[in-house]
């Protein structure tokens, strides 16, 4: 049975693993080492790409009625908060493959025998806090600048946020707040999953390590976020269905950038 350590590995130690600096060059391998695990046989990881965009129409039809309108934006766009925890099967896939395994879709299912499963929940919840705590702001911005007033569809919801002075100032506001929200979520997640399914270092190193990783590495960093950023626009069009090819590259690119940002454990020799 799993062991419940969040704070500390296995051994109960909290070891902080090794940050190593890279380039751009990086970023760019790391992408096409993306495309190539999903071109290996992307057929198997049908079942796993669809709950993703799935997911995303489903929260866009619940936001569909009246009431919750308000919320259909910063749902639509405050779900890839959780990008890094629905992309967990598709890090597994490659570290498989990686070590030569069988990569088969339903391997990606082997998560749930992680020995760090504690640390994965224990992040994943985090980022479900940070969801939600998204959603509040959103709501609450709202509220500021338009009160309780409930927009009769989307057409309307659209003109009043693109042509009104308090639409334009919460966009301003929203756009901020969002952007703080990724920010965070980035440097706490950009190697965290992928380090916990390769090491169980627990939670606290895991995201310690992450912190680290962007810290050292801004630029290299940043240019991912905003790849990460711009690859879910475009997967949202059209109506998710993108997301089945966008999601997979980008799971499997983050586990080649979590390779080259820590040092595996026989190189700090």
């Amino acid at each position: 049975m799993t062991a419940f350590h969040v704070m500390a590995g296995g051994n109960e130690a909290f070891v902080r693993p090794v940050v190593r600096k890279i380039g751009i060059s990086d970023i760019v391998d790391a992408m096409k080492l993306g495309l190539d695990d999903f071109s290996e046989k992307p057929s198997h990881y049908v079942f796993l790409c669809l709950m993703y965009p799935i997911a995303g129409i489903f929260l866009a039809m619940w936001s569909s009625g009246a009431n919750l309108l308000p919320l259909l934006f910063p749902l639509m766009s405050g779900f890839a908060l959780l990008g890094p925890l629905a992309a967990l099967g598709l890090y597994e896939i490659s570290r498989r493959r990686e070590l030569g395994l069988d990569s088969s879709w339903q391997h990606a299912l082997e998560v749930r025998h992680s020995p760090a499963l504690p640390s994965i929940i224990a992040v994943g919840i985090m980022l479900v806090a940070l969801f939600i705590g998204w959603l509040i702001v959103a709501h609450a911005l709202y509220g500021a600048f338009f009160g309780d007033t409930v927009p009769p569809s989307i057409s309307s919801l659209i003109s009043d946020t693109m042509t009104t002075p308090q639409g334009l100032a919460m966009m301003l506001w929203g756009n901020l707040a969002g952007f703080i929200f990724a920010v965070i979520v980035l440097a706490t997640t950009v190697v965290t999953f992928p380090l916990l399914l390769d090491r169980d270092v627990g939670a606290v190193a895991a995201i310690d390590a992450s912190i680290r990783a962007t810290l050292t590495n801004p630029i290299p960093v940043a240019l991912w976020g905003l790849i990460v950023a711009v690859g879910l626009v475009v997967g949202t069009i059209p109506i998710f269905a993108g997301l089945a090819v966008v999601m997979p590259i980008l799971g499997h690119s983050t586990w080649h950038l979590y390779r080259k940002l820590i040092v595996a454990p026989q190189q700090q020799q």
